[in-house]
């Protein structure tokens, strides 16, 4: 039975260094940061196979490495890997708030807009109160929030 435990210990880096190699190319394509604080964890395992302690031993500080990593190291990294993103919106965020003018009657249950931006929407009152006045053609109107191919507006006025 010590064989097999020396043998183990023994061949603990060959361990290390693959779970190391696992980590780095998942973070590849996670690009989270998660991974790559894992397999620095890891090489800390790797490293401490230098010190002859035991397996138990490695694995303790190999997690204690992994866990200072994910709470000191990730957070600065993530904010300077984010820090020059494009904060401009986009898509359907792109069209919240922005006014438009009603093409068809708009009502809690039909209605057509356009918007400033160019495209004709579906649209319906945004308002969840059971009787609203319908917006005329020509009603200016802004768009409160979008669900699947509607717009739901309110007059421009409100």
């Amino acid at each position: 039975m010590d064989t097999i435990l020396q043998m183990f210990q023994d061949w603990a880096w060959i361990g290390w260094l693959v779970l190391m190699v696992l980590f780095f190319v998942i973070e590849i394509f996670t690009l989270d940061m998660t991974f790559l604080m894992l397999g620095l964890g890891s090489a800390v395992g790797l490293l401490s196979t230098l010190t002859g302690w035991p397996v138990w031993v490695q694995v303790i500080i190999a997690a204690l490495a992994a866990v200072l990593f994910i709470f000191l190291l990730r957070p600065p990294l993530l904010r300077r890997l984010h820090r020059g993103e494009d904060q401009t919106r986009s898509n359907v965020d792109a069209l919240i708030g922005l006014h438009g003018t009603v093409l068809l009657e708009v009502t809690s249950l039909t209605g057509q807009v356009k918007l400033s931006n160019g495209d004709t929407w579906t649209a319906r009152l945004a308002s969840e109160a059971p009787v609203v006045a319908p917006l005329a053609p020509g009603a200016p109107v802004t768009v409160e929030r979008i669900e699947g191919a509607t717009a739901y507006v309110r007059s421009a006025h409100d």
